[in-house]
């Protein structure tokens, strides 16, 4: 049976109110958008608090941890295996911008990552632009997208494969070769556009997810 977490129900909008109301202003609008934003953050990081404490009843020792069922395009190499896994509750970052081939429109734009990463323990690093995974022992890596697969809840951020280009440090990142990031909830964009009065605003999107961080099998 899945298990369904308290975020599973995250909605990013008001679905019962797609653009302003008639007579009101569109900051009054995007300060309502907030507000809501703010109260989904506070699910968002009670729930990804359950999704550590999962993985320290599953995984006792890096030794332990399996690797998630994904679709094929998003499984790693053979010669790899899992060497530790994060659970992060942050934000995603929009900006509202023009259209690159239509600049008399605008829509919202990702512009980098903001999150805490944990383990059954507490706090372990944290994901930021790059993108970028630092852990609190100094290592850290700096990753590129190599593939996708939409999530299954439309409102969700795609599942991907990340292939680490640069590392730095020593510690818990520093042999980190490929990162998965799965059980994705929340974090998408409005899918209604942004207004020109609002060009340049950012909106910060609650998520969580899981990310496996593999190294190569001695």
């Amino acid at each position: 049976m899945a298990l369904r977490l308290p975020c599973d129900s995250i909605s990013t909008w008001n679905s019962s109110q797609k653009s302003p109301a008639l007579g009101q202003s569109s900051s009054s609008y995007f300060r309502d958008r907030e507000t809501i934003i703010k109260e989904q953050l506070r699910t968002v990081f009670a729930c990804t608090g359950l999704v550590a404490f999962i993985w320290s009843c599953a995984n006792k020792t890096a030794h332990n941890l399996t690797m998630p069922l994904v679709p094929e395009s998003l499984r790693v190499s053979q010669k790899e295996r899992v060497s530790s896994v994060a659970a992060a509750r942050g934000v995603q970052i929009y900006v509202c911008r023009a259209k690159k081939d239509d600049p008399a429109r605008l829509e919202w734009v990702f512009k980098e990552p903001e999150a805490e990463l944990f383990d059954h323990e507490g706090k372990i690093g944290k994901h930021y632009a790059g993108p970028t995974w630092e852990s609190n022992d100094g290592s850290k890596v700096l990753g590129e997208h190599k593939t996708h697969v939409d999530a299954k809840d439309a409102k969700a951020i795609p599942l991907l494969l990340i292939e680490v280009k640069k590392r730095e440090g020593e510690g818990m990142f520093s042999k980190v070769t490929s990162i998965q990031r799965v059980d994705t909830v929340g974090g998408k964009a409005p899918e209604e556009g942004c207004e020109r009065t609002s060009e340049g605003r950012e909106i910060h999107v609650p998520y969580t997810a899981n990310y496996y961080f593999y190294v190569t099998k001695q």
